[in-house]
C-alpha cells in the first residue's frame, strides 16, 4: 500500500478491491496477481454485507489509514458500498465498477432491480435468520448451492463454482433495501465494465448505470463473476483508471 506516502509528486492510487455478496475477497485473486505484478498496491478487505450504511462506513474506515490517493473498485453489492463510501473521504480520486450496482442518492438496489427484465436470482435465493445481538435477528441471504454455477459463475469450472457455493458469504437483506444517501460517482471519475451474460445484475442495468455516471465503459462477454473469470480485462480497466487518476505533481 501507500502507506506513508503523501498524495503528491505524480502518486499512483492505492486500489481497494471490494467484493459483493455471495462471495468473498477470493474473487479478485487474479486480479491482485495481475496489479500486484505491476508493482501496484492493492488491499481487498472483507465487506461485513451487513448493510449499506454499515458496510460503507468500514470501508470508509479503512481508506483513512491509507496515505495517499485511493482507487475504489467494487464488484456487485460492492458498487454500491464503494458509491456510499466514496463520498465520505477525501483522498478516494475514482470508482472502477465491476459487473456492478452504481445507485443515485436516494435509490436502492431493490429500486434499481425493478426498473429492468428479471434475472434468475430471485429464485435461486435462500434466506436465514442471523443474530444481531441480544433478542435481535435479521435475515441474510444465500444463493442455494445448486443454483450457483447458473446463475452467479456459468463460465467457471463447476467444480470451482461448488467450492466458492459452500464458501460463500451471505449478504444481509437490508442491504438491498436501504437508500444510499451519496453517490460519489456525481464528483469522482468512473470506470465501469459490463458483463453482458451476467444472470444477476441485468446488462441493460449495467449499461444504464454505466451511461448515468459518465463511466468509461467497456462490455465483456462473461458472467457475474467476471472478476474471476476474466481477470486480465478486470486488470486492464483498472490500470487505464489509474494512469488517469494518478496524483498531479505539486509545482515547487
Amino acid at each position: 500500500m501507500n502507506a506513508g506516502r503523501p498524495f503528491v509528486d505524480g502518486s499512483t492510487p492505492s486500489v481497494l478491491l471490494v467484493h459483493g455478496a455471495f462471495t468473498d475477497g477470493s474473487i479478485w485473486v487474479d486480479v491482485i496477481d495481475g496489479l500486484r505484478g505491476a508493482g501496484i498496491g492493492v488491499l481487498a478487505p472483507a465487506n461485513p454485507l451487513r448493510g449499506l450504511a454499515a458496510d460503507a462506513a468500514y470501508l470508509a474506515s479503512i481508506v483513512r489509514t491509507i496515505d495517499g490517493p485511493v482507487l475504489l473498485a467494487g464488484h456487485a453489492y460492492g458498487g454500491a458500498v464503494i458509491t456510499e463510501a466514496g463520498s465520505y473521504v477525501d483522498n478516494v480520486v475514482g470508482l472502477v465498477y465491476v459487473a456492478a450496482f452504481a445507485p443515485a442518492a436516494g435509490e436502492s438496489l431493490l429500486d434499481l432491480s425493478t426498473r429492468f427484465p428479471k434475472t434468475p436470482l430471485g429464485p435461486a435465493l435462500r434466506p436465514a435468520t442471523f443474530s444481531t445481538g441480544g433478542t435481535g435477528s435479521g435475515v441474510e441471504l444465500y444463493l442455494t448451492p445448486d443454483r450457483y454455477h447458473e446463475v452467479f459463475a456459468a463460465d467457471l469450472p463447476e467444480r470451482a463454482t461448488a467450492l466458492a457455493a459452500a464458501a460463500q458469504r451471505p449478504v444481509a437483506a437490508i442491504a438491498f433495501e436501504q437508500p444510499v444517501t451519496a453517490a460519489a460517482w456525481t464528483t469522482l471519475p468512473s470506470w465501469f465494465v459490463v458483463a453482458t451474460a451476467d444472470r444477476v445484475i441485468h446488462p441493460d442495468a449495467q449499461r444504464f448505470m454505466a451511461r448515468r455516471c459518465g463511466a468509461d465503459t467497456v462490455e465483456v462477454d462473461a458472467s457475474h463473476a467476471v472478476a474471476r473469470s476474466r481477470p486480465a480485462e478486470i486488470t486492464t480497466h483498472i490500470r487505464a483508471a489509474l494512469a488517469a487518476t494518478r496524483a498531479p505533481r505539486i509545482q515547487p
